[in-house]
């Protein structure tokens, strides 16, 4: 369920959980758009060559992930701050979802504290935030 306003937000609250694209084209999008255009992103036998299990998704790109899920819930939302830790490798065209739920309300500064988490099929950890929403008031 999506929310426009401060008044609109319930502790405890779910945000909409959402599928990251981690296919290869987006993520090739991604690495080319920020100029980190090499084989560990965006191939999966050079990135093994590497030592790694497979093409990776970029952190920086996990992270949009989690402020698009914010959006998504608040278009109007502003984020302040992302606190975010890695926990496992997320791999290139690797199902995962992303979900969070709101840990704190400050209403006097109309602040809103949002706990984020991007899991795999297996429902494992890859990596886990906090955010610090500003969201809008009524009237």
């Amino acid at each position: 369920m999506s929310v426009r306003y401060l008044e609109d937000v319930e502790f405890g609250a779910d945000l909409p959980a959402i599928p990251a694209d981690t296919g290869l084209e987006n993520v090739r999008g991604f690495v080319e758009a920020v100029g980190w255009d090499a084989p560990r992103f965006t191939d999966h036998e050079a990135a093994r060559k590497e030592g790694l299990p497979g093409a990776l998704v970029p952190g920086i790109m996990s992270q949009g992930f989690l402020a698009a899920t914010i959006h998504r819930w608040c278009e109007a939302a502003t984020i302040e701050r992302i606190d975010t830790v890695f926990r496992a490798p997320m791999l290139v065209d690797e199902p995962l979802m992303v979900s969070a739920v709101v840990t704190d309300i400050d209403e006097d500064d109309g602040i809103v504290e949002v706990d984020l988490t991007v899991s795999n099929a297996a429902a494992e950890t890859r990596v886990f935030g906090t955010a610090r929403v500003r969201m809008p008031r009524q009237g």
